[in-house]
């Protein structure tokens, strides 16, 4: 059984990238990708190794906690299974993972699955025990046996469901991917207890740090600013097409606008192309730090304009306690 329609190609996060190729595939989402990434708070999230390892990119927080989030605002339903390959009830686990994404894909919808990155599911072969899995570094389909399911280079696993849609009114989803953005902002570190990845406002610390020091993984030091770039470019398209729907928003779109186009001018001259990949030059990083602070200068302003249009609306989700407390035990 092979979904039709599922085309997906990286361009953005690889969890946007996949989970924007499962919803329109669906008609579970209209528009351009920006805006999934905008609405979802996946364009914000910003991680960053002290070795600027290429993992940093994924390394945003535990990803059902940060998935979930994203997704509920585009009033989408979810679900997701995962873990770490070498707890006991791996096996138990992976079984139930299995039945669940065949039940998934037999109801037309594909799902996002951990390569890694993130990929996409988009069929299965019973007689042949095997899932169709989609990169979107090509449109060639990969191969992953059941028995293999979960089993990769790192000691994760993780695949996510999707289901029905409700629709939220556009002004309560932008004014939620601010607040996420914030969160995102001010924690400065997702993945307790190792704090050799930092998130947020502390991400460019460990970026100009690491750049600084001189003992960093060069081709994730490229990665990460390619893809800090592209989010960033993705928050300025996302702005850009809402600024009217909360006031102040006008300005946030302003500052981030002004930080892409100096990143973006930076890293041409310091993250050129060659060939097909891009290559960062060493001779150009006391430029890049410099660069790189007044873009952190720019995004703690536009977080604090977020922070004044957040505080004029109220804000139930992280307001209201839960009838049982926030940590009782339940």
């Amino acid at each position: 059984m092979i979904l039709d329609g599922i085309h997906m190609k990286r361009e953005s996060k690889s969890f946007t990238d996949a989970l924007y190729t499962v919803l329109t595939a669906a008609g579970l989402f209209n528009g351009p990708k920006f805006m999934l990434s905008g609405l979802s708070g996946m364009a914000f999230k910003f991680s960053v190794h002290e070795k600027l390892l290429p993992f940093s990119v994924t390394a945003y927080g535990q990803w059902g906690q940060a998935h979930g989030p994203a997704i509920d605002n585009l009033g989408i339903y979810t679900g997701n299974d995962g873990g770490r390959t070498r707890h006991d009830s791996f096996a138990v686990y992976q079984q139930i993972a299995i039945d669940s994404v065949k039940q998934s894909l037999e109801r037309g919808l594909a799902c996002v699955y951990w390569i890694p990155e993130f990929g996409v599911i988009h069929g299965y072969d019973e007689d042949d025990r095997v899932f169709y899995v989609l990169d979107g570094w090509s449109q060639e389909t990969r191969y992953v046996l059941y028995d293999n399911f979960g089993l990769n280079i790192t000691p994760f696993w993780y695949c996510q469901f999707v289901g029905d849609k409700v629709d939220i009114p556009l002004r309560e989803a932008v004014l939620e991917s601010l607040r996420l953005a914030l969160d995102d902002w001010k924690t400065p570190y997702r993945t307790l207890p190792d704090l050799s990845v930092a998130s947020g406002r502390l991400a460019y610390s460990f970026l100009i740090r690491g750049l600084q020091q001189g003992d960093f993984d060069s081709r994730g030091a490229a990665y990460i600013l390619e893809s800090y770039l592209t989010s960033r470019s993705e928050i300025c398209a996302y702005l850009q097409e809402v600024p009217s729907v909360l006031p102040g928003l006008a300005e946030v779109h302003r500052l981030y606008a002004e930080l892409e186009a100096l990143m973006r001018e930076e890293l041409s001259v310091s993250l050129p192309l060659v060939n097909t990949s891009r290559v960062l030059e060493h001779q150009r990083l006391p430029s890049l730090c410099i660069t790189l602070q007044q873009a952190l200068n720019l995004e703690e302003q536009a977080m604090q304009q977020i922070r004044l249009i957040s505080g004029r609306y109220p804000d139930l989700k992280r307001s209201t306690l839960p009838r049982w407390g926030a940590h009782t035990a339940r």
